[in-house]
């Protein structure tokens, strides 16, 4: 099995934690994960991709075993973790490489291509909205809600997403046999989103998503210039992001390679073999 290197680094004051394996000098995959989990979401692609990828997989700030600083002395918005990301692969040396994003990783991905479209050589999007028509109703009306106006109640309701039990929703639902889950990824999120503090952490990152469909216009005219190979492996079971989500792609990018497969949100839990046995082709073709 590859070897895998947990790492540190720090950037502008803050210290990151990321896995790292594979090979340098092979091309360069970045895996960005989304909420509420950390680069642990990739302990089992990593290894089924590490032979021929150099694969870097960030906690973003807030999350996993990166700092965390309280909300009220670090500003968390989308702009400010993608500042730390370019920050971290910078000083890695990554000036090419692909994006593999996912739920929050999407906003950061799209941000980094925005800021440098010559360094993305592709894009893997798992569940990782770039358009309107992927936003599942019945999950997104309490954000919504929130952004038109924080109340506390409108606080409260979104601070539901928090619980252990919502967090289990996320990873069993549309999950065809739920035994496939291990339940230590959700009891291993909820606990770090537990840490004191770490609630108004992610209020914030709740209220700074408000910028992220603003910036779809942008997205969609970088996908169509730049006409960036893109995969899309979607869990179709998804209540959060649903398969619409993913087949909008195709409205910019004719070429792109759409594949619903059986699963849900967290797709790599119950469908890893499959995704890699996606990405490797599409990979080998840049």
């Amino acid at each position: 099995m590859a070897a895998i290197h947990h790492r540190y680094a720090t950037v502008d004051g803050h210290r990151l934690f990321y896995r790292e394996a594979g090979t340098p000098g092979k091309p360069v995959l970045v895996l960005l994960h989304g909420f509420p989990t950390s680069s642990f979401m990739f302990r089992n692609l990593i290894p089924l991709l590490a032979e021929d990828y150099h694969l870097i997989a960030p906690d973003h700030l807030g999350y996993g075993l990166s700092d965390a600083p309280p909300a009220d002395e670090f500003g968390y918005t989308f702009d400010a973790l993608t500042a730390l990301t370019a920050g971290l692969l910078k000083q890695l040396g990554v000036t090419r490489y692909a994006i593999y994003v996912q739920d929050y990783g999407a906003p950061i991905g799209w941000r980094l291509a925005l800021r440098d479209p010559a360094a993305i050589t592709a894009i893997i999007t798992q569940n990782g909205n770039g358009y309107e028509a992927g936003f599942v109703e019945s999950f997104w009306t309490t954000v919504w809600d929130f952004h038109r106006e924080r109340t506390p109640q409108s606080e409260a309701a979104v601070r539901g997403a928090l619980t252990c039990e919502a967090i289990r929703w996320q990873y069993l639902t549309g999950v065809a046999d739920p035994t496939l889950v291990d339940p230590e990824t959700w009891l291993h999120d909820f606990a770090l989103v537990s840490r004191p503090g770490n609630d108004a952490v992610q209020v914030s990152l709740f209220a700074d998503y408000a910028t992220n469909p603003p910036l779809y216009p942008r997205l969609h005219e970088y996908l169509r210039a730049s006409q960036v190979p893109l995969l899309a492996v979607w869990g179709r079971g998804d209540e959060i992001f649903g398969p619409a989500g993913a087949q909008a792609f195709a409205t910019d990018l004719p070429g792109a390679q759409i594949h619903l497969l059986d699963g849900g949100h967290f797709l790599l839990e119950s469908a890893v073999d499959e995704v890699a046995a996606l990405i490797r082709p599409f990979l080998a073709k840049l």
